[in-house]
């Protein structure tokens, strides 16, 4: 389906769909998870598993937003301390070290919340198994790179990024975090992620819980089907 001006996809769903036919490869495979970076991505990874029979499960990163311009990136953060700075960004704007601190102390408060919030426990077993890690698109890629370095100190098989969009610079870069970035639309100028979609709103807790616990119902079926 094609949509006017910028926008590629209607919503996150379809997006996660159009990934899983990139990534059909991987269907049914039980050495294969998706990953989830929440909240816009659990509803492009839930259509990845639902589509695919795979796993999913959350893995909690935090941007770092710049004070003022939330949705600009001067870094992130994730589970198990990992954190990724973005260098240019804190040159460009000059943003102070004690600036830096108080974000990163802030966003470790929301990694902790959400762990014990969407996580009923600790997450899958993921060493020596494919990883597919997803969200709804890439800007700077400082989430996404905190995610695959997380995860790499858990000895995956293989690391693959998953996106619907994402500027080409960036999507290069993270091929030095992945052994696979499949970015499926890398438009030129990019601006925002949101403006590749017709709807765009923001991803509730309760969405998230609610399609956490439809995959896990689902997953549970396939075993008892097997």
């Amino acid at each position: 389906m094609t949509y006017p001006g910028n926008l590629l996809y209607a919503d996150r769903a379809e997006a996660g769909r159009v990934l899983a036919s990139r990534l059909s490869g991987f269907l049914g495979n039980p050495d294969a998870i998706v990953l989830a970076l929440p909240r816009g991505g659990v509803p492009v990874g839930f259509e990845i598993s639902r589509q695919l029979r795979l796993p999913l499960d959350l893995l909690i990163v935090r941007k770092l937003g710049v004070p003022g311009q939330e949705e600009l990136a001067m870094g992130a953060i994730a589970s198990g301390n990992v954190l990724v700075l973005n260098r240019d960004v804190i040159r460009k704007l000059r943003i102070a070290d004690e600036t830096i601190q108080q974000v990163i102390a802030r966003e470790r408060i929301q990694v902790a919340r959400q762990e014990q919030q969407f996580r009923a426990g600790p997450i899958a077993e993921v060493r020596n198994r494919t990883l597919i890690l997803v969200d709804d698109g890439l800007a700077t890629g400082s989430t996404m790179r905190a995610a695959a370095q997380t995860m790499r100190t858990h000895c995956p098989r293989s690391l693959i990024v998953a996106v619907p969009v994402g500027p080409v610079e960036t999507c290069a870069q993270l091929r030095q975090e992945a052994d696979q970035v499949l970015c499926v639309a890398t438009p030129s100028p990019f601006g925002s992620v949101g403006a590749f979609y017709h709807i765009f709103n923001q991803t509730t807790d309760e969405e998230v819980r609610a399609l956490l616990e439809r995959s896990r119902d689902s997953s549970s079926e396939i075993r008892q089907s097997a």
